[in-house]
């Protein structure tokens, strides 16, 4: 009777173990890129991303198909932004040349969330000398909102009674890939070597 007992427990533990590796070997299969992802996400990778419509640096009416044509970094912030943009806008810039130095192309993206002050002409500006492929998209309110709806991002502009208001906003970067959307986001306190190691990993995933 002990026998009996062993053998059942040990066929129990066997069938434990089989349904287990099952349901992570099925999870892994319904994504991707389970094995990239250091994040959670609350509702899933598709609760975030969408269609938008913004204005690109000639003043052209552009979509997330006209933008998004390779491995993309989005970035919404502001060009008066004193610190906080500049800091995170360069360390993206950084992570695409250690990504390009790899072979692998990835485009970074600056959409504004003050449409009122960054015009077209001003977000090219603003791209141009921050990196030769950085994309600086802006847009009426209503295309900035949406926009901004889409990825989850907040921002509020503070009293704007002079030129020189502050705007609050979130600080994520978002990796956008054609044919799957958004993949994944990145905090501030990520350094570009290894911000570029989970993109690449994500480029090898697709």
């Amino acid at each position: 009777m002990p026998r009996l007992y062993a053998v059942l427990a040990a066929i129990f533990v066997v069938l434990l173990l089989a349904v287990t590796w099952l349901m992570t070997r099925g999870g892994q299969s319904d994504d991707q890129f389970a094995q990239c992802r250091a994040s959670q996400i609350a509702g899933g990778a598709g609760a975030i991303g969408g269609p938008f419509e913004l204005v690109n640096a000639k003043g052209e009416t552009v979509t997330d198909v006209d933008v998004i044509t390779e491995p993309t970094l989005l970035y919404f912030g502001y060009t008066f932004c004193p610190d906080v943009c500049p800091f995170d806008m360069a360390r993206n810039a950084d992570a695409v040349d250690v990504l390009e130095d790899r072979g692998q192309m990835v485009t970074p993206v600056f959409i504004s969330i003050d449409p009122k002050r960054d015009t077209p002409e001003v977000v090219g500006d603003y791209a141009e000398n921050l990196h030769e492929r950085l994309i600086g998209l802006t847009g009426s309110p209503e295309q900035v909102k949406a926009a901004s709806k889409a990825y989850k991002t907040y921002y509020k502009a503070q009293d704007a009674a002079d030129e020189f208001y502050l705007v609050d906003h979130s600080t994520f970067t978002y990796l956008v890939l054609p044919g799957h959307g958004f993949v994944e986001f990145f905090r501030r306190e990520i350094k570009p070597e290894n911000m570029a190691d989970q993109i690449g990993c994500f480029l090898d995933a697709a």
